[in-house]
């Protein structure tokens, strides 16, 4: 069986080593390059005829197949032209750059009346037969998921090896290599197949967290949920920035326990139960087997086609947002990204993306390709802290944090955000409750803000849904929030605004400490804990300055400023503002200042606070109150 192979560098080479191996059965009649290959490298394979020139070659050779080890953006033109001059294909994963590529593959295949194969071995493995019949025959229970995870180690030569690396597109042309495109290719694709949803239609959305830590375009740490037809989701989670490599997998989510399956080893798990390991077919030798005998064919085009729904899905998503430096650890060859392996397993165990696990870097805010904001949607905190979606670290674009975590005098201080001390009897700001005639209490009335989902998400912001409630008790309110980053002529305002609807079928009373008895405490809604041990601080509105003066005004601005920065905070509405500087710097806006706040259905707030580097006059600050958006 005569075969030409176009691409003998980089991954090319691994075929060559494979043609050595099947000297006798299978001759390497030519090989299409764009450079020429050394002697050394075509060493035991004979003398074959080299040209630049791909159906020329074939012609000239006879060769029956033609293997395609190129780059992405060449695999569809590239198998048209070897169809067109009538040799069966074995092309490199992933099958095309886009769906449209994918289609004019398949159309072209099945017109020429030729094979098409894509070069996903993992599909030629023994064990994912076991797998599926290990889940037909109910080993496990009913399926409730699947997912990946995969975490390799790169250096950064890895993408300046080509032109092509690490990009999404390059002078204009789709390229779309990223790590669950390229690398992890077959972690999705066996995801896929081991669901039963291997062809077009399979696959009806896909969620997308792309990110990169290189210096790149593409993603490489990412995580996506595919949404099938038919089918459990799969979530799968991978990266190439680990400290060390972990062999990927695939598992299978049952009522009754799990199936992992690791596709680089054959190998297959039930539970805890022992490893047994599986043969695994040769691409290659099965599409020679088929030109000579007509027999079944392992991965043919077709069976790809739900993975190019979801690399279709990753193409059109919007671009991977970067990790910040802050993240990563900077003294290896290329970024790592601390315990990253085990954030990729927890998704893949959990069946959650990065944001629903909480990781800070998973919901950043940019202005002027700066990350100035990150935003945790489900932190591992006590419930006396009233858990809950926090903005932290803030920064100006100076890169100066103006939010503070959990400080040593109120550890229930969440950066930036919504925390309210009593909604319905319930404690949504965290630590003690005021109790009328008795001070503040240790009571067991906390309650959570929990993340249920983004309905719109970009760069510089997002939209989501939360639930307020008590652990174990209905929700009393559905949260709808909006935030958004939004640069200014001097840096930028967090736009934030929330919507709670009330989900009690009775009216909702809001609280203070204030309304309690406490005087002067009225904070409750919005709030921004600044960072203790800040210098200089002031506190000033048009007219007014000092904490006595401005804590409970109803200035349409207010600003907070140390040396270094100035936070200008604009609410929309006419709620106090509630103010510290000398026990501890925070502004927010009192939503029940000394008189309880009932409503019946909704109640909406909004507020935008401008980040600024450096000590703003109050000429300067109101001038920027002007800029934003409330």
């Amino acid at each position: 069986m005569r075969v030409v192979l176009a691409g003998a560098h980089g991954f090319g080479a691994h075929y060559l080593n494979r043609l050595r191996k099947l000297a006798g059965q299978i001759e390497l009649a030519g090989v299409c390059d764009v450079r020429p290959v050394s002697p050394e490298d075509l060493d035991g394979l004979g003398t074959p005829e080299f040209s630049t020139d791909l159906p020329e070659l074939i012609k000239r050779t006879g060769a029956k197949i033609a293997i395609l080890a190129t780059p992405i953006p060449t695999h569809a033109d590239l198998t048209l032209a070897a169809l067109a001059a009538g040799a069966h294909v074995l092309v490199e994963k992933p099958t095309a750059a886009t769906l449209a590529d994918f289609e004019r593959m398949e159309q072209s295949a099945a017109e020429a009346g030729l094979a098409c194969q894509v070069g996903f071995q993992s599909l030629a493995s023994a064990a994912l037969p076991e797998v599926r019949r290990l889940i037909a025959e109910d080993t496990i229970g009913r399926v409730t998921g699947i997912g990946v995870a995969g975490a390799w180690p790169r250096p950064a030569s890895y993408f300046t090896r080509s032109s092509w690396s690490g990009r999404r597109r390059l002078d204009g042309v789709d390229i779309v290599d990223g790590a669950l495109t390229n690398p992890f290719a077959h972690a999705v694709a066996t995801a896929l197949a081991v669901a039963g949803a291997e062809e077009r239609g399979a696959v009806t959305s896909v969620e997308a967290e792309l990110f990169h830590a290189n210096a790149i375009e593409s993603d490489d740490t990412s995580a996506i949920r595919v949404h099938l037809a038919d089918g459990p989701p799969i979530v799968a989670a991978v990266t190439l920035c680990a400290t060390g490599r972990d062999e990927p997998y695939v598992v299978v989510h049952g009522e009754r326990g799990t199936i992992t399956f690791t596709y680089t080893v054959d190998e297959v798990r039930v539970g805890d139960g022992p490893v047994r390991r599986f043969p695994r077919a040769d691409l290659l030798e099965n599409l020679a087997e088929h030109v000579r005998t007509g027999a079944g064919l392992i991965v043919p085009i077709h069976r790809t086609g739900a993975f190019m729904e979801v690399l279709e899905a990753i193409r059109v998503a919007p671009d991977p947002l970067p990790i910040s430096r802050d993240h990563q650890d900077p003294s290896g060859d290329g970024p790592v990204l601390p315990g990253i392996a085990q954030v990729v397993e927890s998704c893949a165990e959990r069946l959650e993306l990065f944001s629903e696990l909480g990781v800070s870097w998973a919901v950043p805010l940019m202005v002027a390709d700066q990350v100035v904001a990150e935003y945790v949607t489900r932190p591992d905190l006590p419930i006396t802290a009233a858990p809950r979606p926090y903005l932290h670290p803030v920064r100006t674009l100076g890169g100066t944090v103006v939010t503070e975590l959990q400080p040593a005098d109120h550890p229930h201080h969440l950066g930036a955000g919504v925390a309210v001390t009593d909604v319905g009897g319930r404690n949504f700001w965290g630590g003690r409750t005021f109790v009328r005639d008795q001070g503040p209490q240790w009571l067991d009335d906390h309650g959570i803000q929990r993340h249920v989902s983004f309905t719109g998400r970009d760069s510089s912001g997002f939209a989501e849904t939360l639930l307020w409630q008590r652990p174990d008790e209905e929700p009393v309110v559905r949260e709808e929030r909006t935030v958004r980053a939004v640069p200014l002529s001097r840096g930028w305002a967090l736009d934030f605004g929330f919507t709670l609807r009330n989900l009690t079928g009775a009216p909702l009373t809001i609280q203070s400490s204030a309304t309690k008895g406490r005087d002067g405490a009225g904070y409750g809604g919005f709030f921004w804990r600044a960072p203790a041990g800040s210098r200089g601080l002031r506190v000033f509105t048009t007219s007014e300055e000092g904490e006595e003066q401005v804590h409970g005004s109803r200035a349409p601005w207010l600003a907070l400023a140390g040396e270094d920065w100035t936070l200008v905070f604009v609410r929309a509405g006419d709620d106090p503002w509630f103010v510290r500087v000398a026990q501890y710097p925070g502004v927010g806006t009192a939503l029940a200042w000394d008189t309880p706040l009932v409503f019946e259905d909704e109640l909406t707030r909004g507020v935008s606070v401008v980040v600024a580097d450096g000590r703003l006059s109050a000429a300067e600050a109101a001038g920027l109150a002007a800029e934003v958006p409330v």
